[in-house]
This record gives C-alpha cells, sequence and structure tokens, in this order.
C-alpha cells in the first residue's frame, strides 16, 4: 500500500499549478474578506505572478497550497506565514470554497499542516488569527481545541466597519495529544 504524506481522509495538499488560475479568479467577496481585503479584478497573467511569487517565498518555511478532494476539485488553499524556527512558532491562513463549508474540508487541510511542522519540521506551537466577523472559522479553531489566547481591538476594516483579531494558539503537545492518531 502506498503512503502520500499529503492525502489525508477527505482533501489532498499541492503545490500551486498553473490551472489553479481559474480557482483564484472565482474568490468572491466573502472569501477576500476572509483575508480583510477587497482587490480589484486580476489579469490572468497577474494571478500567474502571483502564484509564482507564491511558490518562491524569501521566508523560511512560507509555504502556499491548494487542497483538492478526491474528484481532483479545489476545495481551498492554505499557506504558512511569521515561521520562526528558533522559536519554533508559525501562522497559518485558510481559504475554503463556499461549497466545502462545515464539511470537514478545513480541519483536514490545518491538521495536514500541523502535522508536518511539528511532527516534521519541528516546530512547537502555531498562532493563527481570525477576524471577529469570520464566525465559522472561529468555531473551527474552537472544536479543534485550539486556546483562545487574545484578542485586539479594532484591527481590520472592511465592509464599512472595524473588527478584533482573535488569536489562537495550539501547542505540539495539545495536537499529539487531540490528533496523533487522526492519519493512522
Amino acid at each position: 500500500m502506498s503512503y502520500n504524506y499529503w492525502q489525508g481522509k477527505k482533501i489532498r495538499l499541492r503545490a500551486l499549478e498553473e490551472k489553479d488560475v481559474s480557482f483564484f479568479q472565482t474568490y468572491d467577496d466573502e472569501i477576500m474578506r476572509s483575508f480583510d481585503e477587497i482587490q480589484l479584478p486580476e489579469t490572468r497573467k497577474q494571478i500567474l505572478e502571483w502564484m509564482q511569487k507564491e511558490q518562491n517565498p524569501k521566508a523560511e518555511d512560507q509555504f502556499f497550497w491548494i487542497a483538492e478532494d478526491e474528484d481532483g476539485n479545489v476545495v481551498g488553499e492554505i499557506s504558512t506565514s511569521q515561521c520562526k524556527r528558533r522559536h519554533g512558532t508559525f501562522k497559518y491562513g485558510i481559504a475554503l470554497s463556499r461549497n466545502y463549508h462545515g464539511k470537514g474540508y478545513g480541519k483536514e487541510m490545518i491538521l495536514l499542516v500541523l502535522r508536518y511542522f511539528f511532527m516534521e519540521l519541528r516546530y512547537q506551537k502555531v498562532t493563527p488569527h481570525v477576524y471577529s466577523f469570520n464566525k465559522p472559522s472561529i468555531k473551527l479553531h474552537e472544536r479543534m481545541g485550539f486556546v483562545r489566547e487574545g484578542q485586539l481591538r479594532n484591527m481590520v476594516y472592511t465592509n464599512g466597519q472595524y473588527y478584533d483579531a482573535i488569536y489562537f494558539g495550539m501547542t505540539k503537545q495539545e495536537y499529539e495529544s487531540l490528533y496523533g492518531d487522526y492519519f493512522n
């Protein structure tokens, strides 16, 4: 039996490919607001240039993955940032296509990245943040066992008002306790 490290129960993470341009062209306002911005429409060439930059990051351990389901449909994307090996901490950002909300895809995307960073790269803590308007993501992180570590008020302005940034944390030990056998 073959084993693919990037294969979960529902999804597989893979690198960006040129065919993914269409996925990024269909980002709706809701997805863009989860990144705290609304962008002007971009051409195929502009998106390809951005994708090339994402695949060649300047920062260590900063990665960008596309998640696809068992039929090869793009489910969403997840990327890591602010990766500090010296301290063993990192963040991630996740965007999920609306059709895949509430079905366990986001959880599995996060768990695949956590497994890699905790078990292979030896990081010891992840600290994602979620904007207060993103109720589904807040619920997801709470259900997954993340600890709500803080809240910064009025950190992002979108859709005509300010929202807070809610910071979550999970240590490697907490991950192992909650999800050590998840992929077995």
